[in-house]
């Protein structure tokens, strides 16, 4: 019953696709979605119109003419900068790239999808911006320790950085659909219809060619954020990404994305080892939350070595760049989208479950990151 359930939705949305219904805003197929599950390009504008205690800045324009927003709240930290930040621990003194007062506010960054058809960290953020603006998430519910710990930071927001793929991406929700078919959208197909799938859509960049659906991970030159050029980035949104990194120094950037297991922080690669350490030390304070408030959570990844023995498979991507730019404590979180498969049969979390992921998850990390900042000191650079 299930699995023809499954596909079912898959032929409605086919059909709506087939007959030109899904030309404009993207469709949900034949879901119907609470009102509090705003993941479109169209709710992140009407939310950054509501908008009155945060300053909104238009940071990059996609190839295809979209705006990449950031939303900035809290007071601004610049201090005093001597140097960039790799240049600065080479001289074994990170605080020559940015040296920050004890009583200053501590910076996060939460970096909404590189990848367009992971749509529930829209969600999460557009609900986060609400509860910053109002106290309340979108289906009302208060949130009084995140508000106040909001209020107590820097807070950088990038709703979308891929704009492009979510536009192109026609479902506002996977919840209950077919695994495949989220990978057939997000990583795309070839001409003859076969899906790139993963890792299989990072074999070919920018991707160009053999492509017959262009799959949201990427901008609409083919562009996949998450494996940029960094040292000559060829996206106009990666340069953004970075410069707002290197503006703010945040003291943490966590990058959103999806998948389809359970929800996880991961490890970035070719950090420091007692960065990943850190990055560890949350994750299992994230699984017991979550756990705690009924929340799936996936296992704890601890701090690995890169790659041993020849070939190389830890790549240097984003999460990675956005440390080496600006010292943060930089990690990926993967939210599940709540599909369905052979091996996933059920899924893993309903729209509510989801939104919740997200906000614990804000919350739980501002809690780290408040008890636990790293505050550069500035020392003498010749010893």
């Amino acid at each position: 019953m299930k699995e023809a359930k499954s596909v079912m939705k898959t032929i409605v949305v086919m059909l709506l696709l087939l007959t030109g219904a899904a030309a404009g805003p993207p469709c949900a197929g034949a879901q119907a979605l609470p009102s509090f599950w705003k993941s479109g390009l169209a709710d992140i504008q009407e939310e950054i119109d509501a908008a009155e205690r945060a300053q909104v800045r238009r940071i990059a324009t996609s190839p295809g003419g979209r705006p990449v927003y950031a939303l900035f709240y809290g007071r601004a930290n610049p201090g005093r900068q001597m140097a960039n930040y790799n240049s600065a621990v080479g001289a074994r003194q990170p605080a020559c790239f940015r040296q920050k007062e004890a009583d200053s506010p501590a910076t996060v960054f939460y970096l909404g999808p590189v990848h367009g058809q992971e749509i529930e960290n829209i969600v999460g953020l557009v609900n986060l911006i609400h509860v910053a603006e109002t106290g309340n998430d979108h289906r009302g519910e208060p949130w009084p320790d995140l508000k106040r710990k909001v209020d107590s930071c820097r807070i950088i927001i990038v709703p979308c950085a891929n704009p492009d793929g979510r536009a192109r991406c026609p479902f506002d929700s996977f919840y209950d659909v077919p695994t495949r078919t989220m990978t057939r959208w997000g990583q795309g197909t070839r001409k003859d219809g076969s899906l790139y799938g993963w890792p299989g859509a990072k074999a070919v960049h920018p991707m160009t060619g053999d492509v017959g659906i262009l799959g949201a991970y990427f901008n609409d030159d083919g562009i996949n954020p998450m494996h940029d050029d960094f040292f000559f980035p060829m996206a106009e949104e990666t340069r953004a990404i970075l410069a707002l990194a290197r503006d703010e120094a945040p003291d943490m950037a966590i990058s959103l994305h999806s998948h389809e297991n359970a929800p996880v922080i991961l490890q970035a690669n070719y950090l420091p080892w007692f960065m990943k350490k850190r990055i560890a030390q949350l994750s299992e304070k994230m699984k017991k939350r979550f756990e705690s408030d009924g929340l799936p959570y996936g296992p704890v990844q601890q701090p690995r070595i890169e790659d041993e023995a020849h070939p190389p498979r830890a790549s240097f991507n984003l999460v990675s760049a956005l440390h080496h730019q600006c010292g943060a404590m930089a990690f990926t979180f993967e939210c599940c989208h709540g599909s369905v498969s052979e091996r996933s049969p059920e899924p893993l979390a309903d729209h509510e479950q989801i939104l919740r992921i997200q906000l614990t998850l804000y919350d739980e990390a501002l809690s780290y990151i408040m008890e636990n900042r790293l505050i550069w000191s500035l020392g003498r650079t010749d010893d």
